[in-house]
C-alpha cells in the first residue's frame, strides 16, 4: 500500500460505503502529509519506508481523521528528536484550536510537556496533575523506584536515570 493511500484511509469516517475521496478528502490527506513532513514519499509503498517514516505517515493518517479527541499509543515511537518536537508543536496547535489529545507516551521528558500527566502503575492510576507540579514527579518518581531525576534545563523537564 502506498503512503498516500494509508494516510487517505483517515478520511473513511467522512465517506460513504464505497465512496470515492473527495477533492476535500485529498485536500485534508495532503496537509496532513506536509504537516508530518512526509509528502514526499506520497508514492512509496509503506513496506519501503524506514521505521520514522512510517510514523510520520501513520500520524499523518491520524490528523487527516480531522477529529475534535485524538486518543494515540507513543505517537513518538521511531521518530527523531526533531520530529518528535515537530509533533509535539502540532499537538499544542491542535490544542489551541479547541482539540483535545491524549497520548500514552513512554518518553518522559517529551510527556512532561503536556499540560497534564496521568501516571499509571501496574495498571492502575498512581496519580493526576499539571506537569509542573511537584506532587506529579514524585509520583513519577515513585513509579520507577527513585531510579528517575528531573531537572529543569532551559525551561524544560529533563529525566536522566538517578
Amino acid at each position: 500500500m502506498l503512503a498516500h493511500d494509508v494516510a487517505l484511509l483517515g478520511r473513511l469516517p467522512h465517506q460513504t460505503w464505497l465512496q470515492a475521496p473527495s477533492a476535500a478528502d485529498l485536500q485534508a490527506v495532503e496537509a496532513a502529509m506536509r504537516r508530518t513532513q512526509c509528502w514526499d514519499w506520497r508514492a512509496r509503498p509503506l513496506a519501503s519506508l524506514s521505521g520514522g517514516e512510517r510514523q510520520r505517515v501513520l500520524l499523518a493518517r491520524a490528523l487527516a481523521v480531522d477529529a475534535e479527541v485524538m486518543l494515540m499509543d507513543e505517537p513518538l515511537a521511531n521518530l527523531d528528536a526533531p520530529h518528535q518536537a515537530d509533533w509535539l508543536g502540532t499537538v499544542r496547535e491542535l490544542v489551541a484550536a479547541g482539540r483535545t489529545v491524549v497520548s500514552v507516551l513512554h518518553e518522559l521528558g517529551m510527556a512532561l510537556q503536556a499540560d497534564q500527566l496521568l501516571v499509571l502503575a501496574h495498571g492502575r492510576v498512581v496519580h493526576q496533575g499539571a506537569s509542573d507540579d511537584a506532587a506529579t514527579h514524585a509520583a513519577l518518581r515513585d513509579v520507577f523506584d527513585g531510579r528517575i531525576a528531573l531537572h529543569r534545563v532551559a525551561g524544560q523537564w529533563v529525566v536522566l536515570p538517578d
